[in-house]
């Protein structure tokens, strides 16, 4: 009940110090007027017996002591709080756009490009419970893998799902960010992201990347653009005619400057990952710039708590003061 108290005049508690100072006064003055004797035999000291007045003084006095103490309480102004609070939370819609083209089996990231996007991406969802987050892929043709959701047990199990080879292969960049626009254009979120993952340069597709870029702008869209891929030549993983795994140098061929050109014009970033490390500095750098906005509103109320302890405490200096007059007979 009193566990959550809190007191108005916190310094009056140092009062309480005064309780010990009367209690070694009282014992002080009892052994004064019952001094020790010398006697040669203990005989009467066998027959004497402390009688039920003396004990009852004793009693009282602690009860003055008890009552004294829960003033001192009551004068503190003993406060009870009731806490309540409202969190208003304003997220942000994303939809993660990740190319699956068979390039992004090359293993210049480990074990591949795309496990290693797969997993900083999971990563990056787990970090953003607040927000709704789609997922889209794409090759040769695009399509949702995961619509926007908020359940992210979901997504991340269906974006672990995600291979190569159920598409035809290709790169159509253009394709990948207009069903990613689709999937936002109509969102009420206070900020609209997209993040556009490849490997490669557009070589397929219905829709040119830079005028699908022009649509995400005008609805108020950001597109961070990543490219994925070391310098120079990467190793890719084939089958000999055994069946037998080798790997050939493939160079890395990353339209940077389109890309570039689709994060300015979206008033976004253009981030180059040529190993894990890098691409999850990326996504860490990405959830810094884009956070969800949450407000917490707290509404205290107290209550005094003194009653109880004035009404104890007067209620033992009532008991005393008839205990004295009428048992004790302190009043003629």
């Amino acid at each position: 009940m009193f566990s959550d108290l809190e007191f108005a005049n916190k310094p009056l508690l140092f009062l309480l110090l005064i309780i010990p100072i009367l209690i070694a006064l009282y014992v002080w003055k009892y052994r004064k007027l019952y001094p020790t004797i010398q006697i040669s035999s203990f005989d009467f000291a066998k027959k004497s017996k402390t009688s039920f007045k003396e004990i009852l003084v004793h009693v009282l006095f602690g009860l003055e002591m008890v009552a004294l103490a829960l003033l001192i309480v009551a004068l503190a102004r003993p406060q009870s709080s009731e806490k309540n609070s409202t969190t208003n939370v304003e997220g942000i819609d994303i939809v993660m756009t990740m190319d699956v083209s068979g390039s992004m089996l090359a293993e210049d990231f480990k074990p591949n490009r795309l496990e290693a996007a797969k997993k900083v991406g999971a990563k990056f969802v787990d970090g953003r419970p607040n927000d709704r987050i789609g997922l889209v892929v794409f090759a040769s043709e695009s399509y949702t893998q995961c619509p926007m959701t908020t359940d992210h047990k979901v997504l991340n199990q269906l974006m672990s799902e995600i291979k190569t080879g159920i598409i035809e292969d290709g790169t159509a960049i253009g394709d990948g960010l207009s069903i990613a626009i689709s999937r936002l254009k109509d969102s009420d979120a206070i900020s609209k992201v997209i993040i556009l993952l490849t490997d490669g340069v557009n070589n397929t597709g219905s829709i040119d990347p830079i005028s699908a870029a022009e649509i995400a702008k005008m609805f108020g869209l950001r597109v961070y653009t990543i490219g994925v891929g070391t310098n120079g030549t990467a190793p890719y993983p084939v089958q000999d005619f055994f069946g037998n795994k080798r790997y050939q140098q493939v160079e890395v061929n990353i339209d940077e400057d389109m890309l570039k050109q689709i994060a300015n014009m979206t008033g976004a970033q253009y981030f180059r990952a040529t190993d894990n490390s890098s691409l999850d500095k990326i996504y860490n750098e990405i959830d810094k710039m884009e956070k969800s906005r949450i407000e917490v509103y707290e509404f205290e109320r107290k209550t005094e708590e003194f009653f109880p302890f004035a009404a104890i405490a007067l209620g033992l200096l009532a008991l005393v003061f008839l205990m004295r007059t009428f048992v004790l007979r302190i009043f003629p």
